[in-house]
C-alpha cells in the first residue's frame, strides 16, 4: 500500500493573506458584538434602577382613595369582565372531542349531520341534519339517548322534502350533555 502525504495547505497555495484577513474580520466582529452587549446591559441597568426608584416613590406616597361611586362602577365593570372571561373559559374547557365523538358514533350512513350548536350555559346541543327516512332519524335519536354523554335527546322538529324524489327528512334534535364526562 502506498503512503499518503497529506499537507494542508499544500506548499503551492498562497492562502496566508486570506487566512489573516478572515481572522481580523472575525476579531472585529467579536469586538463589535461585545460593545453592543455592554451598551445594552448598561441600558437595562439604567431602566431597572429607574423602575425601582419609581416603585419606591409610589410606596412612600400615601395612596388616594377613589370616590365610592367611581369604585362601584369600576368593580361592576370588573365583575362583568370576569363573568365574560369565565364563560369563555367554560367554552374552551369543554371536552369537545368527547362531544363530537359521541355524536359521530350515534350517526350512521343514513343520517347526514349539517350543524352542531352547543350551548355551554345550558349544557345543551342542537343538532341539525338530514335523514334518509323516518326510521333512520328515530334510530339516530335513540342512539344519542344511549350515549353516556347525552341525556334527554328529543326530536324538536322535522320536515320531509317533497321536492326531492328521495324524500329526505330535515330534522333538528336537542340533547343535554352530562356534566361529568
Amino acid at each position: 500500500m502506498r503512503r499518503l502525504n497529506l499537507r494542508f495547505p499544500y506548499s503551492g497555495q498562497q492562502s496566508q493573506a486570506i487566512d489573516t484577513t478572515l481572522l481580523v474580520l472575525g476579531l472585529l466582529t467579536l469586538v463589535g458584538i461585545l460593545y453592543q452587549f455592554t451598551s445594552s446591559m448598561e441600558k437595562v441597568d439604567y431602566w431597572e434602577t429607574r423602575v425601582a426608584r419609581i416603585e419606591k416613590q409610589q410606596h412612600n406616597v400615601s395612596p388616594r382613595r377613589p370616590s365610592t361611586s367611581n369604585q362601584r362602577g369600576v368593580s361592576q365593570e370588573i365583575r362583568q369582565e370576569i363573568k365574560k372571561a369565565s364563560e369563555v373559559i367554560g367554552q374552551i374547557n369543554l371536552p369537545w372531542e368527547a362531544l363530537f365523538d359521541a355524536v359521530e358514533f350515534a350517526a350512521n350512513e343514513e343520517v347526514a349531520l349539517l350543524s352542531l350548536q352547543p350551548n355551554v350555559a345550558n349544557r345543551t346541543i342542537r343538532i341539525g341534519g338530514e335523514a334518509k327516512d323516518l326510521s333512520a332519524l328515530l334510530d339516530f335519536v335513540e342512539a344519542l339517548e344511549r350515549e353516556l354523554i347525552f341525556e334527554n335527546a328529543h326530536l324538536v322538529n322535522y320536515k320531509i322534502k317533497l321536492d326531492n324524489p328521495q324524500r329526505p327528512i330535515v330534522f333538528l334534535v336537542t340533547a343535554e350533555w352530562v356534566q361529568t364526562f
